[in-house]
């Protein structure tokens, strides 16, 4: 009996699918294959660890410290690269746009989620072209004023902004900055106005508030520190939701203010795609340098909280600051570009 032309098409079809199937599948076995070889092997060379600020700051003193605690485990050299330029987007989008192989991996701050809004442009996106490892520290900022002040805590410094509209003025690193955004953070959330004078680096910025030329400044504790001791200017709060054991008896603006976030943070990020195993496997001995003694008592010197949170959890956190940050910079009218 003649096969009906329909029929026909119908079974060459089946076949096709058949075929394509099975293709399909060994093509994805050989991918799986060829990706947990990958994973296997890898570090089968040395890492570059890209850090996008300049050499002896924050970010730079942290990733040396922990590229020289890797290298061990890892079996391979973690090498620092610091890639500097753009508030710190220069690296980040060559990390973006590199090979997701496990050997270029980011070390990246506070800076990642302002910038996702302080540019209107950028050529890579911190939510879409990044492979999470973990958030790996925090570290304070401090709320300071200068000694003619009359406030003696945060309840009286935003009962003194509210009598002083646009008079009261607070400064900052440079227009931006987590100094800037913090401060901003806290005229949105209290309703005052306050006037932004922006400095090149928290150097001047201090020197600012210690001269009485600005009112308040949220910086870091170790550049207030001096400054604090020698009666220049006084602390009223940290900015993270807890105490920091540096200083154990100031509290946290939080106390007053409820839901006041803002801190210096830290995470290592692959680029996107990055095999799961090689993400997991920095991730653990990542997290075996955080538990180092000497490690910690570094950290601790400079104020910082070691954290190891989990890809996902850096992932969610990571979301979670760029929204916060956006609605500063929209109130604030702050641009980069």
């Amino acid at each position: 009996m003649p096969v009906h032309p329909v029929a026909a098409r119908l079974s060459t079809s089946r076949e096709f699918a058949l075929k394509a199937g099975a293709a399909l599948l060994l093509a994805g076995s050989l991918l799986f294959a060829a990706t947990a070889a990958l994973a296997q092997n890898w570090p089968a060379k040395p890492v570059r660890m890209i850090v996008p600020f300049a050499a002896g700051g924050g970010t730079d003193i942290q990733a040396r410290l922990f590229s020289a605690k890797l290298q061990p485990l890892l079996g391979q050299q973690v090498l620092v690269d610091n890639r500097t330029g753009a508030g710190g987007n220069i690296g980040a989008e060559l990390v973006a746009k590199s090979s997701p192989d496990g050997y270029t991996v980011l070390f990246q701050s506070t800076s990642l989620a302002v910038n996702a809004s302080l540019y209107r442009k950028l050529n890579y996106n911190a939510l879409r072209d990044f492979s999470p490892v973990m958030l790996v520290s925090s570290t304070p900022l401090i709320l300071v004023v200068h000694p003619s002040v009359p406030a003696k805590n945060v309840k009286e410094l935003i009962a003194l902004a509210k009598a002083r509209p646009d008079v009261f003025n607070f400064g900052s690193n440079s227009t931006g900055t987590t100094s800037h955004l913090a401060s901003e953070l806290l005229k949105t959330m209290t309703g005052t106005k306050m006037t932004h004078v922006p400095y090149k680096g928290a150097g001047q910025a201090v020197i600012a508030l210690a001269s009485g030329e600005i009112d308040m400044l949220i910086t870091t504790i170790a550049a207030a520190l001096p400054h604090m001791e020698s009666g220049r200017m006084r602390a009223l709060a940290v900015t993270t939701l807890k105490r920091t054991p540096s200083l154990p008896n100031l509290p946290t603006v939080d106390e007053t203010l409820k839901g006041f976030e803002s801190d210096n943070w830290y995470g290592l990020f692959f680029p996107a795609k990055t095999p799961e195993a090689i993400v997991s496997r920095f991730h653990a001995e990542m997290s075996k340098v955080l538990t180092d003694p000497e490690v910690k008592k570094l950290m601790e010197n400079q104020g910082a909280t070691p954290l190891a949170t989990s890809p996902v959890e850096m992932a969610a956190y990571l979301k979670r600051e760029i929204e916060k940050y956006a609605k500063v910079i929209q109130a604030s009218g702050a641009r980069a570009d």
